[in-house]
């Protein structure tokens, strides 16, 4: 029985890869380890002001192009020492667990072989093979629609047959926008109800009265 009855359930953060064309779910990557730190990044989307029209300067042309960054920590070191109840990963490491993040940005190898033969055929135009919408979900709060931009591996041990067993993975993202999304995609109302989140949480802020600044009223 645990000790802390109360305690609240643990969510984990992590992946959803999704069909770009049914919004049918193709499979959840829940991290092992919640990251510590969670980097993000937003780039403002605005009108130079080099033109010298004053109208422009308060202007914004979109939602900001917002970049995140995390840091991911697999480790298989607590299962092989029950290694007849994890018996892929006795045999395997972390291959599988590497395998499913690194496929995200391969195009399928079906789509290529299928190139191939289109091209061996005389075929002038071939359309570039198209991945699952990738949905980034770390609480109700986020749910983005995210192309991954960085992805670097770092394997830390390994086992006698030199499966890894311990790794970081760096992941970095751009949150997918209107501006990259057809309007009526999924991936666009996905993004657009945590643009509507954001604005109902920062309704929720309370602001400040300007003597807090210093301030009795705008000079």
């Amino acid at each position: 029985m645990s000790a802390f009855p109360n305690s609240p359930k643990l969510i984990k953060g992590g992946l959803v890869l999704l069909d770009p064309d049914t919004g049918v779910v193709l499979r959840v990557i829940a991290l092992q380890y919640n990251p510590e730190t969670l980097n993000r990044g937003l780039q403002i989307r605005g009108t130079t002001g080099e033109s010298g029209d004053r109208a422009e300067a308060l202007r914004l042309t979109g939602p900001p192009s917002e970049t995140i960054k995390i840091d991911v920590e697999i480790d298989a070191t607590d299962q092989l020492e029950f290694p007849e109840q994890h018996a892929a990963t006795a045999e395997l490491g972390i291959h599988p667990q590497l395998a499913v993040l690194e496929t995200i940005v391969y195009p399928d190898s079906a789509h290529l072989q299928a190139n191939k033969a289109l091209a061996s055929a005389g075929m002038l135009e071939i359309a570039p093979a198209q991945a699952p919408l990738t949905l980034f979900v770390w609480s109700r709060n986020r749910v983005l629609p995210v192309r991954l931009t960085d992805f670097s591996i770092v394997e830390e041990a390994f086992d006698p047959q030199l499966n890894p067993i311990r790794a970081k993975v760096s992941l970095g993202m751009r949150v997918l926008t209107v501006n990259d999304l057809p309007f009526d995609h999924k991936g666009s109302s996905l993004f657009m109800a945590y643009h509507q989140q954001k604005e109902n949480l920062a309704r929720r802020s309370q602001g400040a009265a300007l003597n807090v600044l210093g301030l009795s009223r705008i000079p």
